[in-house]
């Protein structure tokens, strides 16, 4: 049972971790979107260094997934499943809209002329991915707190 109790824990812990990021991008979205051309590329100089909390959902992918599945096993191991689901769907997120702007932006490092759709759409697709992200983020964290607290299935030599 301990090991079941700290995959449990680690799972917790690294999605809240990865929520920090998420979170904090949401919340700052209505602000940024009011942004003009210069402000909005100086703001985005504060990410510089980020990419590193991109360990956060992956080692929480990893925890979910050995919580659903390394034996003790929970009474359902669909909570977790389904957290390490919503993670890795907000990585797919990452990998289709946001890291495609990171790289024409060298980090935003430049704003690029030859965006389709201009500057504005760049922001736009950064932004709503970062969103999208946050919010399958909580429900991952959401699914993931319901997968530790429920108790783990007792051993079938235990039950007779």
């Amino acid at each position: 049972m301990p090991g079941h109790r700290l995959l449990a824990f680690l799972a917790v812990l690294l999605t809240a971790l990865a929520m920090v990021p998420a979170g904090a991008h949401l919340l700052a979205l209505p602000n940024k979107l009011a942004m003009g051309r210069d402000a909005y590329l100086a703001a985005q100089g504060a990410y510089a260094g980020w990419a590193m909390a991109g360990a956060f959902p992956i080692g929480a992918i990893l925890a979910c997934l050995g919580l659903a599945l390394r034996p003790p096993r929970p009474a359902s191991p669909w909570p977790a499943l389904l957290a390490a689901l919503l993670l890795a769907a907000g990585l797919a997120v990452f990998f289709r809209w946001t890291l495609p702007a990171n790289r024409a932006t060298a980090n935003w490092t430049r704003l690029p002329e030859d965006w389709p759709g201009g500057w504005d759409a760049l922001r736009a697709q950064w932004e709503w991915s970062h969103a999208a992200n946050a919010v399958l983020t909580f429900l991952a964290l959401l699914a993931v707190l319901g997968a530790a607290l429920s108790p783990a299935r007792e051993s079938a030599r235990r039950s007779r």
